[in-house]
């Protein structure tokens, strides 16, 4: 009876018959009761996949340079780990003169006027210097309020700088936006909105734009690079300057770096106005900038036969990547129509060509779409493409330091190059100027039989252009008479 109750007890307590009682301990269920759906199902033991092998981590034996009696190694700086596997990503083994002197002051903090001109590095030394300090004192900014500010005059030394500071921080975290006048006006202020900045490299025109819809705040610089100033002077930027300068903090708690390729009266005291009382200036000269890794030759020619010794030049070296600089937009232009004819792939790259367009031109002339690119001297600074074998100067410059900037897009950084300019009846004057800039003389020479060779027909024919139609003038004289039978003829 007793079991009884514990029977009912358990069924109205809503429990399974398993767990009814029972005087004699019930047998252990069969293996096929634990197969069933209602049993917990085994736990299955998953076996341990073999880890990746791990990606070893690059250090400074990595990057082996010997020393070299008369070179400065950038291992000799103590530079942080991430800059230096950037360097030996882009094989810079030892520095450059003007490295060689502005590190050792700037990345101390000081301040720094340098005279150097174009290809000579100038440019690595002050993005290193930035991006060792920033490494060194990491800090979060906001949005529009920049840690260090780059002055340039053109929007291709601009494009450029950019260009080498990722190259550089190419293993950091830092963040940098380039802002230039003539494009990407909506581009530029969404990169700014967006997130926070670290460095902005831009020309004075369109840095006030933004600075005046408090789309930037220059207020927390903490170094301020200005290059080519004495460009800047000539094209009438300084007060525009003066006005960006005057908006970040006093000089004593900045750094400010100062680039020349003249160091004249006003350049000087800009410089001085700009920077601390403790500021280092260095100078490089330019015949050491130069006349070292550059081949400079001069051919005394006309004005007739100036196209045909460059044609002849260019198509018995077979030159495929070469910049010929001229003047003027009109002879530019005229020029690249007559090496289309004579089957030379060739672009203009003048003033008057949109910033669109200089970019296309530019990536052909660096993907090899283009063997020649006809410039005039808004080329000259701030390009840095790599293999320019020759410079050519189918026009001598009126000013002797654009001499100096056009030859300076070959044999940079060291390298070897070429620069072959031609004296016509009218250029040939400025040679004297020319030779005293440099230091130096140049040898000039008369063309070879070769390059006195005739011109072949040309490939394509040359297409003028059909006359605009020209419109009746209003007749002024007496109409004959009608006749009596027109009424008649109109008629019918």
């Amino acid at each position: 009876m007793k079991q009884f109750f514990l029977f009912l007890k358990t069924l109205f307590s809503k429990k399974g018959p398993a767990e009814i009682p029972s005087a004699s301990p019930s047998p252990p269920p069969p293996e096929s009761h634990f197969a069933s759906s209602s049993s917990p199902p085994k736990t299955v033991i998953k076996k341990k996949q073999p880890s990746k092998p791990k990606k070893k981590r690059w250090s400074i034996n990595n990057f082996p340079v010997e020393p070299k009696e008369g070179e400065t190694r950038f291992h000799d700086f103590k530079l942080p780990l991430s800059i230096m596997h950037a360097i030996a990503d882009l094989k810079f083994n030892y520095c450059t003169p003007i490295q060689a002197k502005l590190l050792s002051h700037t990345l101390e903090g000081k301040d720094a006027t340098a005279k150097a001109q174009t290809g000579t590095g100038k440019s690595a030394s002050f993005i290193i210097t930035i991006i060792a300090a920033f490494i060194k004192k990491a800090f979060k900014n906001r949005k529009g309020a920049p840690r260090a500010l780059i002055l340039a005059p053109t929007r291709e030394l601009v494009y450029q700088i950019e260009k080498d500071f990722k190259d550089l921080a190419k293993y950091t975290n830092l963040r940098i936006i380039s802002i230039f006048g003539g494009t990407g006006y909506h581009k530029q202020q969404t990169q700014l909105k967006a997130r926070p900045v670290d460095v902005i490299v831009a020309t004075p025109g369109r840095l006030i734009d933004f600075m005046n819809k408090r789309l930037i705040n220059p207020s927390k610089v903490e170094i301020v690079v200005l290059d080519e100033a004495d460009r800047m002077l000539d094209m009438g930027f300084i007060p525009d300057v003066r006005r960006i300068i005057l908006k970040t903090p006093h000089k004593k708690n900045r750094q400010t770096l100062f680039f020349s390729a003249t160091l004249t009266s006003d350049v000087l005291r800009l410089a001085e106005s700009w920077t601390t009382q403790n500021a280092v200036q260095i100078e490089i000269a330019s015949d050491q900038a130069a006349a070292d890794s550059i081949h400079q030759i001069v051919y005394i020619t006309t004005e007739e036969d100036k196209f045909k010794h460059v044609y002849n030049l260019i198509n018995n070296e077979q030159l495929k990547r070469v910049i010929l600089f001229v003047n003027r937009k009109d002879t530019a232009r005229n020029l690249s129509e007559k090496l289309d004819r004579y089957g030379q792939k060739c672009s203009v790259l003048s003033g008057d060509i949109s910033q669109d367009k200089r970019f296309k031109v530019l990536n052909n002339f660096k993907n090899g779409r283009i063997n020649i690119l006809v410039a005039t001297d808004v080329a000259a600074r701030g390009l840095h493409i790599e293999n320019i074998s020759h410079v050519v100067n189918y026009d001598l410059p009126h000013e002797p330091e654009h001499y100096i900037h056009r030859i300076g897009r070959t044999g940079r950084a060291g390298a070897t190059g070429i620069s072959i300019s031609f004296a016509d009846e009218m250029s040939s004057f400025f040679i004297p100027k020319i030779e005293e800039v440099l230091g130096n003389k140049i040898e000039c020479e008369y063309p070879s039989e070769e390059l006195d060779k005739p011109l072949p027909k040309p490939k394509k024919k040359y297409h003028k252009k059909k006359p605009a139609y020209k419109k009746r003038k209003p007749f002024k004289g007496k109409r004959k008479p009608r006749s009596k039978n027109f009424k008649k003829n109109h008629r019918q």
